[in-house]
């Protein structure tokens, strides 16, 4: 499986990690869990050996199928459906004995058509001896299970949204893990866009999994049907404590050090100060400094071999922009529609956003809620109607791949670009103060956003929102990748918001959050006034 030996980790000067060993046997469902920002995606990035280590070296055995949070491979040309069965080489013997079997329907020469004959033959053998036709049918299943229907499956990946490419990747190592089932899988938020009942699926897909496994999420839900096992990459203390029990035990667990290492740092200082004392009052006499040096000396030792108590983790405190004055209506959308080739995905899609007013766009995935989104933020160009903005419409996007951020450019210089870009003259100490509420301090203004994980990335984007002076906010899942403290910052300011916004989520918090009052349903682009009852096409979705 995969042995780690004196891992060190570091982000800038930064440690993250210090002489770490860790191990996945078969049978390991291990949860990592920490803080956002912790180095949960550095550490299973490095574990799938596509992540450079500061220090420490690898063992791996078997195969093993790494999910990153934002999957960028594959041909973009080539169907979702073949990226999925190339998972086991599927989607090359497949095209290869359709080419033979033009090639026999057009030969006339009984020699070639001989040779055309043994060729299908061997490669017929081969596609036998993988799976067959029985694998492309489990192939299927596996997708329909995660939400990717053939209309799907029977599209370019470069057409596809973000959400459904990422799918793709999970099926794709979903499909190759069941060759033989004991192969290790590193899932960095699998459960990301996907809806209620593929979430279901997943997690007993996941719970009887009998190879190795190491996921990070925030879904406590799948924790608790899945792992058996808990790492706690500890951002304070560099370490990682090794939890060998399931979810709902190692919470247990994990307060109950916490609750002993208090206890025991108390009863220590306690001691040591008592300790101290007394020294001080008894080194003023000759006779008695000896003993008060050996009490000192004690009083160091009751305190040197302490564990250190965890610091209370840091959260994000989110705001969002003062929205600049505006017009009744700041913008509008008559007639949006958008196909790729013969798929239609909306059509006739209206909608007028009021100043201040709250939008959510419902609908299954794929049904183009992202596109709609882009269109509104004037990224993707409609095949017909138009998008109007209004008197002083100031638009704040936020994508939910995070593709507005230049990944080259660090924190701070993507500060200053959303401050110039909304006319905003902010001096860098005002912009360091923003991102420091957002976590970002230090030598961490100077990353670049590439080596950001999911969650910091997220942060980020919201840290730029702030100076642009939005009054429409266009927000794309913005509580995805986040812990549930930073979520529950993020919602309180969607909740205060003053502007408008127009909401995409699977998130259901989020909807209630935002309180809204007209919703969109995609793809017939029906607009109807919000009720409670549309609550449980959120999850659907």
């Amino acid at each position: 499986m995969i042995s780690v030996t004196g891992l060190e980790l570091r982000a800038g000067a930064r440690i993250l990690l210090e002489d770490v060993s860790l191990r996945v046997q078969p049978g390991d469902r291990i949860g990592l869990v920490g803080r956002n920002g912790a180095g949960k995606t550095t550490t299973l990035k490095a574990m799938a050996g596509e992540g450079t280590p500061y220090a420490g070296s690898f063992e791996r055995r078997g195969p093993f199928g790494y999910l990153p949070q934002d999957p960028r491979t594959g041909d973009l040309g080539v169907s979702a459906r073949d990226r999925v069965l190339s998972a086991r080489g599927l989607d090359t013997l497949m095209a290869d004995m359709k080419k033979a079997e033009t090639g026999l329907a057009e030969v006339v020469d009984d020699s070639e058509r001989d040779k055309l004959l043994r060729k299908y033959g061997n490669l017929e053998d081969r596609f036998a001896a993988i799976g067959g036709y029985a694998a492309e049918s489990q192939a299927a299943r596996i997708c329909a299970n995660l939400g990717l229907p053939d209309r799907i499956l029977a599209q370019p990946l470069g057409t596809l949204s973000g959400g459904q490419r990422r799918r793709v990747e999970l099926a794709r190592i979903l499909f190759a893990d069941t060759a033989d089932g004991d192969g290790t899988l590193l899932l960095d938020e699998p459960t990301n866009h996907l809806d209620a009942d593929s979430i279901a699926w997943l997690r007993d897909f996941l719970a009887g999994h009998k190879g190795g496994l190491i996921v990070i999420s925030h879904d406590g839900d799948l924790l608790q049907a899945v792992v058996n096992k808990v790492w706690y990459l500890d951002a304070n203390r560099g370490t990682v404590d090794i939890y060998n029990v399931g979810w709902k035990k190692y919470l247990e667990q994990r307060e109950a050090d916490e609750h002993r290492r208090r206890r025991e740092r108390a009863n220590a200082e306690k001691k040591a100060s008592a300790l101290t004392a007394q020294a001080e009052k008894m080194r003023a006499k000759a006779t008695k400094a000896v003993a008060a040096q050996n009490m000192l000396r004690r009083a160091e030792r009751l305190t040197a071999g302490l564990e250190d108590v965890r610091v209370a983790d840091r959260v994000a405190k989110v705001r969002l922009p003062q929205p600049a004055p505006c017009g009744k209506t700041p913008l509008t959308a008559e007639g949006l529609s958008k196909s790729y080739g013969s798929l239609e995905v909306f059509m006739d899609v209206d909608l007028a956003v009021d100043r201040g007013s709250r939008v959510v766009i419902l609908g299954l995935n794929g049904a183009g809620k992202t596109t709609l989104l882009r269109m509104l933020a004037g990224q993707v160009e409609p095949d017909t109607g138009k998008v109007i903005p209004g008197h002083g419409l100031r638009i704040g996007y936020y994508a939910q791949e995070h593709e507005t951020l230049d990944v080259d450019r660090t924190v701070l210089q993507l500060m200053r670009s959303a401050a110039s870009t909304a006319g905003s003259d902010l001096p860098d100490t005002e912009l360091r103060k923003i991102l420091g509420a957002f976590l970002f301090t230090g030598d961490d203004v100077d990353k670049p956003a590439g080596v950001l994980s999911g969650g910091e990335k997220t942060r980020l984007a919201l840290s730029t929102l702030v100076c642009s002076g939005a009054n429409v906010l266009l927000l794309d899942e913005p509580t995805n990748n986040l812990d549930p403290a930073s979520r529950e910052q993020v919602l309180d300011a969607i909740g205060r918001f003053p502007g408008a916004i127009v909401l995409v989520t699977h998130d259901p918090g989020a909807v209630q959050a935002l309180r809204p009052e007209r919703a969109i349903i995609l793809p017939e682009g029906v607009e109807d006034t919000w009720s409670e009852d549309l609550l449980e096409l959120v999850e659907l979705a």
